[in-house]
């Protein structure tokens, strides 16, 4: 793949970023305040598109949808009665883009009637009173807009892996991120709140479920530089220390995320997949010491025009339809099972700790394999095996063990 991946320089254009970011705001909080909340504010966000960023239908007088096209530099503004309007992007102050963006509303036969105030802001000023002139970098929003078209197509990739509840990919303008997030299926401890210009109710419910996130800023915050960012909450043990790829990726103990400079992966042979593996070992860390059920949340990456294989009814305890083989490797104190499908391995290995005890200590079913129930298969010929043989199994294993803890029947195979 040809590296088509746009340069950043944020400290070049970060004052058209800051201008742009409470632009999307303004619009945000319209958009906020005639919209029925959806979990995790996912009715207040934008969405990516060939030409910009766009708000999705906004159910206020005929319906009215909002798009910043960056091709052109304009706001546009449709409506259910075939009504248009629309007001150039260029230098400008807050309070005129404001002023505009009222007077679309209005002329769209909507309710122009919002919170004034930034959110997410160092010293927020209040929109209709930010006169400072603000600039416009069109070239830089351009590129802007390409590396954001081509971050939403990795994201979106990575989120058809995931069976579990799982965001859209959408952009928060308030922390001005592009962003993707999985979650477990558990509550979470109630969040401290304390983000700056952020009411602490909207924090508290926006994490009010184990989660992990993955996102892209164009740079501040805390750095400056555009950076991809990922993150769980809450922080499982041993998070921080975890092997995460590629290289470039690291820790940051002041964000208390890992932090994957944008310019390594633009730099990179493939920047899709210098993306993507920082998205996967990044999501693998946080469910395996999370004790995420990955088996049961986690499928196969989709492919166009590929039906998403149905789950073998193994919930019923049926057995598998497939033709793959389970493997024995059985050593005097360590042991594995094995199955090789379509060239790539998937294993569960094991410790013996006497003749007639063995401990599962690790699967491991490359994402190639997900959504295929290779671990249960590899699962259910130990537990076979130790009915057979006269032996029980410890799950030390997370998988295995959210999997015996499912299934009752399998139970007998445990230590008395």
């Amino acid at each position: 793949m040809s590296n088509n991946w746009p340069h950043l320089d944020y400290l070049g254009w970060r004052e058209t970023c800051s201008a742009l970011q409470l632009y999307l705001q303004i619009v945000g909080k319209y958009r906020l305040a005639h919209t029925p909340w959806l979990n995790h504010s996912w009715n207040a966000t934008f969405y990516v598109t060939p030409t910009g960023l766009a708000s999705s239908p906004i159910p206020d007088g005929p319906g009215i949808e909002i798009l910043f096209d960056f091709l052109k530099h304009e706001v546009v503004g449709t409506s259910g009665e075939g009504g248009r309007v629309s007001f150039a992007l260029g230098p400008s102050t807050v309070a005129t883009f404001h002023a505009s963006f009222v007077s679309l509303i209005t002329e769209l036969g909507g309710t122009p009637t919002f919170n004034g105030l930034p959110n997410e802001v160092p010293y927020p000023i209040p929109f209709t009173e930010d006169d400072r002139d603000r600039d416009y970098d069109r070239e830089a929003v351009q590129r802007f807009h390409q590396a954001l078209v081509r971050v939403d197509r990795v994201f979106n990739r990575f989120r058809t892996s995931f069976m579990g509840k799982s965001s859209p990919v959408h952009l928060f303008w308030g922390s001005f991120d592009l962003a993707v997030t999985r979650f477990s299926g558990r509550r979470a401890p109630l969040h401290p709140g304390g983000v700056p210009a952020l009411p602490d109710d909207v924090a508290q419910e926006a994490y009010d479920r184990e989660v992990f996130s993955v996102g892209f800023w164009p740079g501040g915050g805390g750095i400056d530089y555009p950076a991809f960012y990922s993150y769980a909450y809450p922080e499982p043990n041993g998070f921080r220390s975890a092997s995460v790829q590629p290289e470039a990726a690291f820790w940051s103990d002041g964000l208390s995320e890992f932090i994957l400079p944008y310019d390594a992966v633009q730099a990179a042979v493939d920047p899709d997949d210098a993306l993507m593996a920082f998205l996967v070992s990044a999501y693998e860390a946080a469910a395996n010491l999370g004790k995420w059920d990955r088996d049961l949340l986690e499928c196969a990456q989709g492919r166009p025009r590929q039906v998403r294989p149905a789950d073998a009814v193994l919930m019923k305890d049926t057995p598998s339809t497939s033709d793959d083989t389970v493997e024995r490797e059985d050593g005097p104190s360590k042991g594995r099972y094995r199955i090789v499908t379509d060239g790539i391995e998937a294993e569960m290995t094991y410790s013996r700790a006497s003749d007639g005890l063995i401990i599962i200590d690790h699967t491991d079913v490359p994402a190639a394999l997900r959504g295929r129930k290779i671990g249960q298969m590899l699962l259910r010929q130990a537990i076979e095996d130790a009915r057979r043989e006269k032996f029980s199994i410890i799950p030390l294993c997370p998988f295995a063990k959210a999997q015996i803890d499912r299934h009752p029947e399998w139970q007998d195979v445990l230590p008395k």
